[in-house]
């Protein structure tokens, strides 16, 4: 980035003044596209749905870094449907003629490969997070695949069963209710579990059901299964909060909430209040509000040429954010940190919420960043 004054969007800026307002959360970078100069990106992101309240969370993310930059926001939803996802990232592609910048949520592990093709060959910049083949590697598509952010799903998975397991006393039966079948966070956190089941024998797996993130299929899966073991359940295990949700509302309806511990992950509001309630043992975050904002704020970055990707580091280019754990001891404290108000984001630092490397990082064989 050049020294003598940043332009974009009538603004003026030197290198002091910008590094001192990024601590306000505030960023205000040169839009050059190729070289030359030309209109303004539009800023996209591409989730589930909006009736997710975790997504809903990263919406407000991304509006929050949309405004901090003065770009226009756009928001794509696939409701579930992965043909309809991509199908939307391409035509906004046609529609900006690749001047974008997406943040994308792929509704399935295999969408992230077309959703990058379609945005490396369009010129645009891309963020993917959560859900990625191993070997569709950023580096492979300088400098338009700029990050991969995912979040350990094995640590997740098993730091949430190991909670339930304390809960219900260390023995017994639990049902398991898992996400999406081919889904990068649904398989990794249902080997989470695995693992700590491997390391807890007196705990039994009743049975392990797939409800693909929605609250209205735990609620039908849970029922069946409360007519189908009754009081063996001690504890249910839920791959998010959507879905634990919907298994507490059958819960609720068999007289059993608050009798059967609940954990799932995500920390979404009504999870929140169930822990802080005691019908969930515990929940984690990822914090969705930064997803949101951050992955705009690192394509946005390449995308200005204020980093140059080629140049950063492997862990730069793939990388685990950290997590949360959220109990009765703190959920007090998440909430009004998280729920009531949200904290700055300083959208200059990138990097300061990387937890650690991909497990199994696949690399390419001649490694560029």
């Amino acid at each position: 980035m050049r020294d003598d004054g940043a332009k974009g969007r009538g603004c003026r800026i030197g290198r002091r003044q910008l590094l001192a307002g990024a601590g306000a959360g505030l960023l205000c970078l040169p839009w050059t596209r190729r070289g030359s100069a030309a209109s303004p990106p539009t800023l996209v992101t591409s989730i589930r749905s909006l009736s997710n309240p975790y997504h809903a969370v990263w919406k407000q993310g991304a509006d929050a870094f949309a405004k901090s930059v003065g770009l226009q926001h756009t928001v794509l939803v696939s409701e579930g449907n992965s043909e309809k996802g991509i199908s939307d990232i391409r035509a906004m592609l046609a529609r900006t003629g690749g001047n974008m910048i997406l943040n994308s949520d792929p509704n399935d592990t295999p969408d992230a490969r077309p959703i990058v093709e379609a945005c490396a060959k369009a010129g645009a910049y891309v963020v993917t997070q959560w859900n990625k083949p191993a070997d569709l590697l950023p580096e492979n598509f300088n400098p338009y695949y700029v990050s991969y952010i995912g979040f350990d799903g094995v640590a997740s998975g098993r730091t949430i069963a190991e909670h339930l397991f304390k809960a219900i006393g260390g023995s017994g039966g639990i049902i398991g209710i898992g996400g999406l079948i081919s889904n990068t966070a649904a398989i990794e956190r249902k080997l989470g579990l695995q693992q700590a089941l491997a390391a807890n024998p007196n705990i039994k797996l009743l049975d392990f059901q797939v409800a693909d993130w929605k609250a209205t299929n735990a609620y039908t899966i849970t029922n069946g299964l409360l007519t189908r073991f009754g009081d063996d359940i001690k504890g249910i295990w839920a791959a998010n909060d959507d879905m634990a949700t919907g298994v507490l509302e059958a819960l609720r309806a068999a007289g059993s909430a608050g009798k059967v511990p609940v954990v799932g992950i995500d920390a979404i509001k009504t999870g929140l209040d169930a822990v802080k309630s005691g019908e969930f043992a515990c929940t984690m975050s990822s914090n969705p509000f930064w997803q949101g904002g951050m992955g705009l704020s690192i394509g946005y970055h390449a995308a200005t040429h204020a980093i140059d990707v080629a140049r950063e580091p492997p862990l730069h280019r793939q990388f685990y954010g950290k997590t949360t754990l959220i109990t009765r001891d703190n959920v007090d404290e998440y909430v009004a940190t998280n729920v009531k108000s949200h904290p700055a984001l300083h959208y200059n630092d990138l990097w300061g919420n990387i937890a650690g490397p991909l497990r199994g990082n696949q690399a390419a064989p001649a490694r560029a960043g």
